[in-house]
């Protein structure tokens, strides 16, 4: 029995036309058909466009509106494969991995660096890694790119021009393809923890920001003054903050005590935080702060968005966010 797979166009750079001011999505899901059939295999695909837009131009709403249909549509399916652009594909795989979490069904978000009408492309091999993981009968929200699959929530794009574009932060790829064939890491997927409840809410008062040696407290300052209700800090190292000349830590702690929940992440690529080592990483957390752990960066901010689009207590977002909710932190 063949299974069932609806694929869903959200644009980039794998729909991409060039135009008179450079390349853009102007490829419709159904200008795509033939090349998605001659990758499908013996799996049986519906198609349909979801919108038409570079991945730069994905907002929080679209997350929104994308996890609603995926929701409606997750008992006619046996799979789901979403195209996206590249440059904002890691934080749409890590959103949908909380407002989908318990899922029932596999969803794989895909892209390309060249678009499927370029011969040397390698949108369709992306797109058939998509498919056949679609059709795997592992539930979970995942990424296929460069002949692995990645867990949604740790996907990560980490080169801008080769083929090679994501990697699997701080976990092991969820599948590998090679001359043996697709090779899924089942102990690798994580198990659900419950029945599916969509979860598409958001907050929009969500700001990030990186250290730089000389990042002055007023920046913490007009960000509270804006109105914003959390902040995700991509800090030095294992967590460092200054809290000498210009004591940034201080600021933090009176946006903390008025209700601003902060996090702390760590610029590094790999290895994630370890807040309790140095003096300024244990002031951090004395005042409250959280930590992102080994979280990547996307996943870490969007967990953010996503909590405070659920709840403004204090004590339950603390909560949530120090649990692992889909896969995106290991344990401690």
């Amino acid at each position: 029995m063949s299974r069932k797979i609806l694929i869903i166009n959200t644009g980039g750079t794998l729909s991409a036309v060039m135009k008179k001011n450079g390349l853009i999505p102007g490829l419709s899901i159904h200008d795509m058909q033939k090349e998605l059939k001659m990758v499908s295999g013996d799996t049986d695909i519906e198609i349909e466009d979801f919108c038409s837009v570079d991945s730069a131009n994905i907002f929080p709403e679209d997350w929104c509106a994308l996890a609603q249909k995926i929701s409606d549509c997750r008992n006619d399916y046996d799979g789901i494969v979403v195209i996206h652009g590249t440059d904002t594909l890691a934080y749409t795989s890590s959103m949908l991995s909380f407002m989908l979490r318990n899922i029932n069904i596999p969803v794989v978000i895909t892209g390309s660096q060249l678009s499927i009408t370029n011969p040397v492309a390698d949108a369709m091999e992306n797109c058939r890694c998509a498919i056949h993981m679609a059709a795997s009968q592992i539930p979970g929200i995942f990424v296929a790119f460069n002949r692995k699959v990645i867990l949604g929530c740790r996907a990560s794009k980490v080169r801008s021009l080769s083929f090679d574009a994501f990697e699997s932060i701080n976990y092991p790829n969820i599948a590998t393809i090679s001359s043996l064939g697709m090779k899924i890491e089942t102990a690798a997927v994580p198990e659900r923890t419950g029945i599916f409840k969509l979860a598409n809410t958001y907050s929009d008062k969500v700001c990030m920001i990186k250290m730089f040696p000389g990042i002055h407290r007023s920046f913490i300052e007009s960000i509270a003054e804006q109105g914003y209700k959390g902040l995700y800090i991509e800090a030095y190292g294992i967590g460092g903050m200054p809290f000498l000349k210009h004591d940034f830590i201080g600021a933090l702690d009176k946006v903390i005590q008025n209700g601003m929940t902060v996090v702390v992440g760590t610029q590094c690529r790999y290895e994630g935080t370890k807040m309790d080592v140095y003096e300024t990483g244990k002031r951090a957390m004395a005042i409250g702060a959280l930590e992102a752990r080994d979280m990547t960066g996307e996943a870490a901010l969007t967990k953010l968005m996503w909590i405070l689009g659920m709840t403004e207590d204090i004590k339950e977002i603390r909560d949530f966010y120090s649990i692992n909710m889909a896969g995106e932190m290991s344990k401690i």
